[in-house]
């Protein structure tokens, strides 16, 4: 079988193909790759400290990613029950709540002060850099993978807390032949993130759904 990347080019799966791990498999051509790419740009390794800012398709497969590269704690930002569940069952082991300043201070309460090892930056607001930034500790990398879409990194505090910026459009193919064999194996399942199936020609309503978040990733079946 052969997957499509997010540029339409496929990709051949060498390997069983079933209606059990289909959806993880096409996670890997955007969002898993996507979140991988976040995990790796931050360089998170074993027993680090990890935070994750987005609990979209992209923030959750960043929490899987970060558990995969043997991250000790992982504490993802979310607002949303539902996703709150799939965080904790990718690996999060906190959870926090809030957004802003608060959302700072109970991320600084959770690591005594320091900061997080590694930051994953999934969203591409200002206040999400802001935040990523805020909850870094000092010579850390905030790996950047949401679309930038108004703000600035804080240079100032970049440059003064020696905290690194690392990401961007993720290469999803140079990931896939490490990634492809974990979906086959059953070692990981990211697609969980699919919480809504619509036919083809419903494309319209599953971005409505996505939009008013109603759906965390659709699903389309032909």
């Amino acid at each position: 079988m052969r997957v499509p990347l997010a540029d339409g080019t496929l990709v051949p799966v060498r390997g069983e193909v079933t209606d059990d791990n289909l959806a993880s498999l096409l996670t890997l051509s955007d969002v898993m790759g996507t979140g991988w790419h976040a995990a790796v740009s931050a360089g998170v390794s074993d027993g680090m400290t990890v935070a994750v800012v987005g609990d979209g398709a992209v923030g959750l497969c960043g929490v899987l990613a970060a558990r995969e590269l043997g991250a000790a704690r992982i504490v993802a930002l979310s607002r949303h029950e539902a996703r709150q569940q799939i965080a904790t069952h990718f690996g999060a082991t906190d959870i926090v709540a809030e957004r802003g300043d608060e959302a700072t201070e109970r991320l600084l309460d959770l690591t005594d002060g320091v900061g997080a090892d590694a930051v994953l930056e999934c969203v591409g607001t200002a206040q999400s850099m802001e935040t990523a930034f805020a909850i870094a500790r000092p010579g850390s990398i905030v790996g950047f993978v949401g679309v930038p879409h108004g703000g600035e990194p804080p240079v100032e505090r970049m440059f003064r807390k020696n905290i690194g910026l690392r990401g961007g459009m993720a290469p999803v193919r140079r990931y896939l032949p490490h990634l492809v064999p974990q979906v086959l194996d059953g070692r990981i399942e990211p697609g969980l993130v699919f919480d809504s199936v619509l036919p083809l020609d419903e494309v319209a309503e599953g971005y409505r759904q996505m939009d008013e978040r109603r759906a965390i990733k659709v699903l389309l079946r032909p």
